[in-house]
């Protein structure tokens, strides 16, 4: 299974996560433990020791460490979970690699948290401005079933935007759920519009 971690290249931080902790090797000696998320190959994690490949499980996936072991799941946006659960019951989240899109967000968060704040607010009103729109669409295509117009009749959205707006607004809620999913946020309400992509 020998293989080395490769080096993030800039182009790849939309889709290559990396993080990685320090934990003691069986020799006593401290190693570092770096888990790869790229999720424009597979929906793999894979775990390197020192930059050398040790194990590789499919997501949501339990990846042995000395004293432990690190649990990691992704959905479309990016990574929802990444901690290191040690034996003794313990829980942390693993910081991610310097260069990485995740780096970035974190490191924008410290430097500047007004504009870190403005950002998160904004992709929340983004995703609400969306799951509002999607409401009467989806009861439009719910009762357009047969079966179910037999049963409550039909409804028709009195909303109907032009394509562009509709491309816009598409393309908004992913860029929303991407700053989200950066971030670690999670709402059962704000990010009721993207919940499918965790199925």
């Amino acid at each position: 299974m020998s293989r080395r971690l490769r080096p993030l290249r800039r182009h790849e931080i939309l889709h290559r996560a990396l993080y990685a902790t320090t934990r003691p090797g069986a020799d006593g000696r401290d190693a570092v433990w770096t888990v790869e998320v790229d999720m424009s190959r597979d929906w793999d994690a894979r775990l390197y020791r020192d930059g050398e490949q040790v194990a590789r499980a499919e997501m949501p996936a339990s990846l042995p460490v000395p004293g432990g072991r690190i649990e990691v799941d992704a959905g479309l946006y990016g990574v929802t979970r990444m901690h290191l659960v040690t034996d003794d019951g313990g829980e942390r989240r693993l910081p991610p690699v310097p260069g990485t899109l995740e780096y970035r967000r974190a490191r924008l968060a410290r430097r500047s948290p007004a504009v870190s704040r403005t950002i998160a607010a904004v992709a929340v009103a983004v995703l609400l401005v969306n799951l509002v729109l999607a409401v009467p669409v989806a009861l439009e295509l719910l009762t357009g079933i047969d079966a179910v117009a037999a049963r409550f009749g039909t409804f028709t959205s009195p909303i109907t935007l032009p394509g562009w707006l509709n491309t816009g607004l598409l393309v908004a809620g992913v860029v929303a759920a991407a700053e989200r999913a950066l971030t670690w946020r999670r709402h059962r309400v704000v990010d009721a519009e993207t919940i499918w992509t965790a199925l």
